[in-house]
């Protein structure tokens, strides 16, 4: 009897938006784990682990081996969706990057989303560029969870195709638009040190001999946002 694959509690999450029968992709799978985990709780899921990185790679390998998954879990050497054939999965999954890396992996592979009806992201910094990317590309914000693990927030951000987008503001592709109406415990707590962090940015880009005024105007507006919605969490405590 093959044991259980142990995942994290961000991948159960972020493993938890696939569909029944998924045919999806992992990108930057690293050691496999999640497509391996998806595959053995459900039998009829298909997936293709790619990574850019030859070691994790052949960890991978030894991943679906050890599970007896070689016949559903595909491992491609590549960089981003170059790993895909056109039209070959419907599902994707990138997790563990920045916002900005996932909203290049897409952009640079948009010929191989022909068929991709759900995008699950899961941004460990810059989210507003994922979710920038799937309002631009037809990408409808279905689901969106925080959460904390080893002293790190987490957001991910569930994209579905849609024929019917409804547009984004500036605030929501910030925040998320589902975690600003939600407002849990969690968002105060990453919001109150985003505040702290860009705070001391700030600071420093005031002190500095030339200044981009450009960049601290844009920051201080966020500032204000941030400031705004912590004003909000202490009123409704009050």
């Amino acid at each position: 009897m093959t044991e259980d694959v142990k995942l994290s509690e961000r991948l159960i999450t972020v493993a938890s938006f696939l569909p029944i029968g998924a045919n999806f992709a992992d990108i930057g799978s690293d050691h496999a784990y999640l497509p391996c985990y998806v595959c053995m709780n459900d039998e009829t899921a298909r997936a293709i682990a790619g990574d850019v990185r030859v070691g994790p790679l052949s960890s991978a390998r030894e991943t679906v081996s050890k599970y007896n998954l070689t016949h559903v879990v595909d491992v491609r050497l590549g960089d981003g969706l170059q790993v895909l054939k056109e039209n070959e999965v419907e599902q994707v999954v990138i997790a563990g990057m920045g916002g900005s890396l996932i909203r290049t992996i897409l952009e640079q592979g948009q010929d191989k989303l022909g068929r991709v009806e759900l995008i699950i992201a899961q941004p460990n910094v810059d989210e507003k560029n994922v979710r920038k990317w799937y309002m631009e590309n037809d990408y409808q914000i279905q689901d969106e969870v925080i959460l904390e693990e080893n002293g790190h927030i987490y957001e991910i951000i569930v994209g579905k195709k849609s024929t019917n987008l409804k547009p984004l503001t500036d605030r929501e592709i910030f925040f998320g638009p589902i975690l600003l109406k939600e407002r849990l415990p969690l968002f105060y707590k990453k919001w109150q040190i985003e505040k702290d962090k860009l705070s001391r940015v700030l600071k420093q880009m005031g002190q500095a001999k030339t200044k981009d005024h450009t960049k601290m105007a844009k920051f201080k507006i966020q500032l204000e946002w941030i400031e705004e919605v912590l004003e909000d969490a202490k009123n409704n405590h009050q």
